[in-house]
């Protein structure tokens, strides 16, 4: 079994992690974010790819979801984790907080989000009732819980265009959709994920409360504040994870 994190470029750093390689993929629906990293950690195969590129400089309604999805699948992958920031909408769901959502909603537009349609002998649906991988979550549920790290573990994230942050009342808006969660990065990632039929969940850090939800300005320096102490949960959440998958 092998896993890829997609993510930010930290998480390729990870102390302990044994570097094996990097690969330039060249796919049919154009370049990836990076070159794939393939490495060992916790005695596992693991490949990393920075969903905004290296620099993290792709934002999100530009980056070539297919080709990094093939990209992952071509290198042999079973099962995502997909490292997201988000920001908090449900009352559990504040600065700093790890949740593992179990729904979507979509609210993006213009991207490409399917692999099936030139060149079709047949049109293709897949199921998407549940868009994330219940083996997966329940894995990185039971992996939080074994390592003490306090995870929200269900709830339904709002997908938006991007780059620009939302205004109040469409986070308003989100709120009476049953959105918990808002973020720019799941879709497509999660609908072409089950078009190649890769086991794929979210591993959310909640970065700032949602606009018009904490009374004050949201800021850089905040997210990047909540967003450090959000990783060093999930990377301990993934070695504890791939840890117990390789026992």
């Amino acid at each position: 079994m092998k896993l890829a994190i997609i993510g930010g470029t930290g998480l390729a750093n990870m102390e302990g992690l044994e570097v094996v390689r990097r690969e330039v993929v060249h796919t049919p629906f154009g370049e990836p974010s990076a070159p794939l990293t393939h490495g060992r950690l916790e005695g596992a195969e693991v490949v990393f790819l920075p969903r905004h590129g290296s620099g993290h400089t792709i934002p999100p309604h530009q980056i070539n979801y297919r080709a990094n999805m093939w990209a992952i699948r071509h290198a042999g992958v079973d099962w995502v984790i997909a490292v997201a920031a988000t920001g908090g909408i449900r009352e559990d769901m504040g600065p700093g907080v790890v949740a593992i959502p179990d729904q979507i909603i979509d609210y993006t537009w213009g991207r490409d989000h399917t692999f099936y349609e030139h060149d079709l002998t047949h049109v293709t649906h897949v199921d998407f009732t549940d868009p994330y991988c219940e083996a997966l979550r329940q894995g990185l549920i039971q992996a939080g819980r074994a390592a003490g790290i306090g995870l929200v573990e269900d709830g339904a994230y709002g997908v938006t265009q991007g780059p620009r942050l939302e205004t109040a009342k469409e986070i308003e808006r989100l709120k009476r959709d049953g959105c918990d969660l808002v973020g720019m990065t799941a879709m497509p990632e999660a609908g072409l994920a089950r078009e190649l039929d890769l086991c794929y969940a979210t591993c959310s850090v909640v970065a700032n409360w949602a606009a018009g939800l904490s009374g004050e300005a949201i800021t850089m320096q905040g997210i990047r504040h909540n967003l450090e102490e959000g990783m060093l949960k999930v990377e301990a959440l993934i070695r504890r994870l791939l840890g117990d998958l390789t026992k």
